[in-house]
């Protein structure tokens, strides 16, 4: 079976999405992942501000990165994000989950959306781990 640290580096290099949001794994363990991004001019809304799901999705990039690390392939089921700040074209954003709490084949996880020290987005994650090992 292949190591926790590696996986979320093998999930990005096979997800075009986070590729183009350029998204960077900052740091890994089991059951956590921190994952950085520069928020672009093409990420902005028609208000100037970052689109929402920006956010959400730099947040469940780490989710499913640390959800994975267990070595078992993890499928999202339930998320969701509470936006606490506007953020702008050049923001550089930090995700990291924090909680990874596992109750046989479900996980529960906590993402928190980082400017610098400030918390800019919330976000809560379900995952089912299936019985299909990461090589």
């Amino acid at each position: 079976m292949i190591q926790a640290e590696t996986i979320p580096h093998k999930m990005l290099s096979q997800d075009p999405f986070s590729q183009w949001l350029g998204i960077e794994v900052l740091d890994v363990e089991k059951g956590k992942c921190k994952v950085g991004m520069t928020v672009r001019k093409e990420m902005l809304n028609s208000m100037g501000k970052a689109h929402g799901g920006i956010s959400y999705s730099l947040a469940d990039t780490a989710f499913g990165f640390s959800a994975n690390t267990h070595g078992k392939y993890a499928v999202s089921i339930e998320t969701s994000i509470n936006h606490i700040e506007a953020l702008e074209e050049g923001d550089y954003l930090t995700a990291e989950a924090v909680t990874d709490i596992s109750k046989t084949k479900i996980g529960f996880n906590i993402v928190e959306v980082r400017r610098g020290d400030q918390i800019v987005a919330l976000f809560k994650g379900v995952v089912y781990r299936t019985g299909k090992d990461w090589e």
